[in-house]
Order: structure tokens, then sequence, then C-alpha cells
């Protein structure tokens, strides 16, 4: 088993040994690599300032990535570009010149992650790719904030940029590192075998596994976090998995969360809606779904649908599986023992009327004070069966078996739904927070009902939730 990591950073192999394997890729860039383009802001993945592209596998494009909330032990493998490797020998990228031509920057300090996120943009967008429209550029930038210059000439830059004649990144820089055999670097363990990697759980006792770095850099950068062991599956192949069989989406524990949510696009919109909204592309592009799931946040925002659509996790590739709505024991407490780790989720694909809820005190990249999914199979208007979950009242999601008990049987009436909100907020009991009181909670929890009456079987114009 190899004992060091090794890396490309603009087409250059590094390898890297002990302890300096668990550095973020930010600050090895800028003190290791000299390319101090990549700027150091937040460290939690929020400001865009540290955008580099990584490509971990020759299927995959480059794509863009927060560089401040991973660590190098987690890249091994990876082919990796900075703003520094974005020009050729003798021009700027596309999105750098135009960035010069539509003054898209003041001081500057925010400019190497917008044309990074900008680069990432055009390798993953519909080829051929001439150019992106307004959407894909304001979602493509949801990640990237600036301070001074306004985005309009940011936005007019990405509008002006003919991306026919620049070269794609993974053609610039095609080779990848020969690494994908199992690395252990002192207590991280990147296996190669699903085999190995429960072996790994299994010795090293609260061991955390690690994909994306989205919550687990937060804690080590903010919180000084180490735990006991880290454990990777990003080489276990078997893992990438992602299609549709028999009426439910298989996701593997490798699927990241943006080839998610273009996956279900089509076939669970009221989830894409929810996952456009989730988190930038550099969040999406690093973390997974069963990251999501494992993380276990009672404010999760796909874990609602997951509950109502039945979702069931596999463990172990299949060895024991667990309803996700009895994996969740308590506040980060799991059905899950020391030698088992969630390789994939099956997720039902919900033809019934159903509607998603996130309420945020904004629209992107925040975190939700309340979650909410409200499925109903009907037959006319008579409810046959009601599926309900809400998040952000309780130490985990939870369903509300007495609001569907309630609605099973009833015409869909305004009355019905008010008195619905009301059982389900006596069914709850949630805290006060920096993002809510319990008070804001438990109107929330009744009037979302009404909301969800008035879209789908009321008038046009729906009434705003109380205090939102």
């Amino acid at each position: 088993m190899r004992d060091h990591i090794l890396i490309h950073i603009n087409g250059k192999p590094h390898r890297i040994d002990g302890d300096a394997a668990f550095e973020t890729l930010a600050n090895y860039l800028r003190r290791d690599v000299a390319a101090t383009g990549t700027k150091i802001v937040c460290e939690e993945g929020d400001c865009g300032a540290c955008t580099v592209l990584t490509r971990r596998s020759a299927e995959d494009d480059y794509r863009a990535v927060n560089s401040c909330i991973l660590n190098l032990a987690q890249l091994d493998g990876s082919s990796i570009v900075t703003v520094e490797g974005l020009r050729d020998e003798k021009s700027l990228h596309p999105v750098q010149e135009a960035m010069v031509q539509c003054h898209g920057a003041q001081c500057g300090y925010c400019t190497p992650g917008f044309v990074v996120a900008m680069v990432g943009m055009f390798e993953r967008c519909d080829r051929p790719c001439d150019r992106i429209d307004e959407k894909q550029v304001r979602d493509g930038l949801t990640g990237n904030l600036c301070r001074c210059t306004g985005y309009e000439p940011i936005i007019k830059a990405a509008l002006a940029v003919d991306g026919a004649p620049a070269a794609k990144m993974r053609q610039r820089y095609p080779s990848l590192p020969d690494a994908n055999d199992s690395v252990q670097v002192g207590t991280f363990c990147a296996p190669a075998t699903l085999d190995e990697a429960i072996a790994f759980k299994r010795e090293h006792p609260g061991c955390t596994i690690v994909q994306g770095g989205t919550d687990v850099g937060v804690w080590v950068n903010k919180r000084r976090y180490q735990a006991p062991a880290m454990l990777s599956l990003a080489k276990i192949d078997s893992l990438r998995e992602l299609r549709e069989e028999d009426g439910t989406v298989v996701v593997g524990a490798n699927t990241t969360l943006a080839d998610f949510e273009a996956f279900i696009a089509d076939r669970i919109p009221e989830l894409a809606g929810i996952m456009a909204i989730f988190g930038s592309p550099q969040i999406k592009n690093a973390g997974t779904l069963v990251g999501n799931i494992a993380n276990g946040s009672p404010i999760g925002d796909t874990l609602p649908y997951l509950f109502v659509a039945g979702a069931v996790l596999e463990l172990n590739g299949g060895a024991r599986t667990v309803p996700i709505d009895r994996f969740y024991l308590g506040y980060r407490k799991f059905d899950l023992q020391p030698d088992e780790i969630i390789t994939r989720v099956r997720i039902g694909i919900v033809r019934d009327t159903l509607k998603l809820y996130k309420v945020s005190r904004r629209k992107d990249l925040d975190i939700s004070a309340f979650t909410a999914a409200i499925r109903l199979a009907m037959t006319g208007d008579r409810i046959d069966r009601a599926g309900i979950a809400y998040g952000g009242v309780a130490p985990t999601v939870i369903r509300l078996p007495r609001t569907e008990a309630f609605l099973t049987g009833k015409s869909a009436t305004l009355e019905t739904f008010e008195q619905a909100g009301r059982i389900a907020r006596s069914e709850i009991k949630p805290i006060s927070d920096v993002r809510g009181s319990a008070d804001y909670r438990l109107q929330l929890a009744e009037n979302i009902m009404t909301k969800f009456w008035y879209e789908v079987f009321g008038e046009t114009t729906t009434p705003r939730l109380a205090h939102a």
C-alpha cells in the first residue's frame, strides 16, 4: 500500500509525504507551489476565491471546486488546474481576456476564482459550446462573491466569451497520476476496494468517512477538528453508480451532488428544483448525495424527499439494507455498525402529487431553517395516502404519522389542510437557534400545509408563510 500522495498541478507531478498530506490544497498551492492566484478568504467554501479545477478520472471533465476545504490526501490521483494554468504559451484564456475587456475586476482579489469558475462552466456545458446563456452564468457563479466590482461586468464578461477556439482543460492537461492503487498516509486511507475500506473502518473506531469534505473541511478549518482516522471511498470505482432501475434511482456513494442533480432533472423535477439552491457548483461538484445522508443533519435539504419516497440504504454492497426513516436513531446517531459503510441508496421516483419546501433567510447557499416534503396519492379529490416529512423541527428529519393518518380518506379542501396544519404543529418540538425560533418553526409547520393546498388545489396567488 502506497504511503504518499500523487497529484498533478497544471500538468506537473507532485509527491506529498507525511503530515504535509493533511494540508489544505489552497495552502499548498500558495505556500509550496507559489500559485498565489488562488486566494483564501472564508475557509468555508462559501466565497469562491479559492476555486480551482480538478479531475479524477479519464471519463471526467475538469470541475470547479473549493480548494480551501479539501486536503491533499483526499485528492490523491487528481489533476488540478489553477488560474495560472489557464493561459497557453501565447495568450490569455478567452475567459481571462473577456474579464479584461469588460472591466470585470476592481481590487481583483476575487477575480481568479470567478475566472476559474467560468472556465469550469465551459468545460461542462453541452458540446459544442461556443457560448453560454445568462441563466447558466448566474447559476454557475452562485458560489463566487465580489464585494467591490459588482456582478454586471462579470456576467457580461462570461456572456462575451466565445468558447469555441479555447482548448478544453482535459485536452491541455490530459494526463493523470498513476495512482489507482490503495494509499494510506498516517491515519488517512483511500483503499482501492470495498473490502479494504470495510476492514479499515472496523480497525479504526470513530473513523470519519470523508468524500467531498464540504462539511468536514469546515470543521477542520474552523473547529480544529481531528478525527481518529479518515477514510475516503473515492478510489472504489464500483461506487460511482448512477442509473434508473425499476422505478428507482440507484446512487452510489461516489456520485456527486452535481451528477445526481443533472440525472434527476427530468425524472424528479421537484427535487431537482431543491438541488438547484442546495449549494454552489463548487460544493455540488465535490460533495456526494450519500455523504449528505451520512452527515445526518436534521436540515439536510435532500432528506425530506428521500423520506416520503421510501429511500433504502444499502450497506456494504447490499449485505444489509435499512429504510432511511429507520436509519436515524437520534441527532447524528445511526443504525450503522462499526464495520458498515453506506455504499448506495435506492430512491423511488415519485409520480404522486408532490411539493418540496425549503425556508431560509436567502434563496441561494443558505442553511435551511425549515424543510418539508408533502406527497399525496389521490383518486379524484380524495386522498388515498399521504406522506409528510419535516426537517428542522427535531433532532432528525421526521415523518408526521398523525397528520398523514388524518389526511388519508379526506377530500382535499382548504379546511382539511388547515386542520392538518394544526395537527402537524402538535407533532413537532422544535428548538430555537440562530436560524429561527421554536415559535417561528411551529408556525411554519402549520402554514406550510395551507400553502401546499393553495399551490396544488387552490387559487393562483399563494399566501405568504407567517414571518417568512
